[in-house]
């Protein structure tokens, strides 16, 4: 078992800059690939990113690649998101999720989630 903690969110404006932390605790979290996940009333849940277990391998979803950046911290059992360059159509529930095995897009595949921040850009 996995328990996983995001805090971080907030209300910005367009350009702002923002972290966001997932705190793992219950087993080490390098077990795990992590993932960022973000979702809007409305649409899907969709991953941002993603980063091996180790941290060597990550992924980006389009629109946000150049402007986030995903990394963990193994000995913390911390994972972040920066989030650079923000933009009102960022605005979401963010979400972290673990999973056993390689990073994976669909989030059917993470076995283990977090109760999600809130972030809020305006224009």
């Amino acid at each position: 078992q996995v328990q996983l903690v995001e805090s971080g969110g907030g209300l910005l404006q367009a350009g702002d800059s923002l972290r966001l932390s997932c705190a793992a605790s219950g087993r080490t979290s390098s077990d795990y690939a992590m993932g960022w996940f973000r979702q809007s009333p409305g649409k899907e849940r969709e991953l941002v990113a993603a980063i091996t277990r180790m941290g060597g391998g990550t992924y980006y979803t389009d629109p946000v690649k150049g402007r986030f950046g995903i990394s963990r911290d193994n000995a913390k059992n911390t994972v972040y998101l920066q989030m650079n360059s923000l933009k009102p159509e960022d605005t979401a529930v963010y979400y972290c999720a673990a999973r056993r095995g390689y990073l994976a897009r669909n989030p059917k595949d993470y076995d283990y989630w977090g109760q999600g921040t809130q972030v809020s850009v305006s224009s």
